[in-house]
């Protein structure tokens, strides 16, 4: 096995989306905050939210996460929604350059994780392109005679 092994989570991370790299091309990444009621929050802290099928959309100059399920919190009376649509907080510069670079380019915002970051919830966006299935199989070929090269460098050193 490489010395990388599997990849652990960060600590903080509430959910990630780990098969955003083997479906896209992650071109771009931003962080963002995101516009929660008091027991989302409470319910992210158990980290039991999903962004498996999330993606964000630009809608009249505002960035929206939608599919994001965040669970009702157990012990509240009054819950959310848990599909509802979440606005996501970014500076409004950021803003303009998705909507040029998503619309011109073709690209899609994916969010890969979430997390805190102090007390507030945060969400890691990738500006993302759809992979190919020509371009996944070459993408596993590589990554297999990259191990085949390694157990072979290794099996030299052995001998040695």
């Amino acid at each position: 096995m490489s010395k990388r092994g599997k990849r652990r989570p960060v600590s903080g991370d509430v959910a990630t989306n780990r098969k955003a790299t083997h479906k896209y091309e992650l071109v771009e990444r931003f962080e963002c905050g995101i516009a929660l009621e008091g027991t989302e929050v409470k319910s992210l802290r158990e980290g039991k939210s999903q962004i498996g099928d999330a993606y964000a959309v630009i809608d009249a100059g505002e960035v929206w996460l939608r599919n994001a399920h965040i669970p009702p919190y157990d012990q509240a009376r009054d819950n959310h929604d848990p599909e509802r649509p979440r606005k996501l907080l970014m500076h409004r510069y950021e803003i303009e350059r998705l909507i040029g670079r998503s619309q011109r380019k073709g690209l899609t915002l994916i969010p890969t994780r979430i997390y805190f970051k102090g007390p507030r919830a945060k969400v890691e966006l990738a500006l993302a392109r759809g992979k190919e299935h020509r371009d996944r199989r070459r993408e596993i070929r590589d990554r297999d005679v990259q191990r085949d090269v390694e157990r072979q460098l290794r099996d030299r050193q052995r001998e040695a």
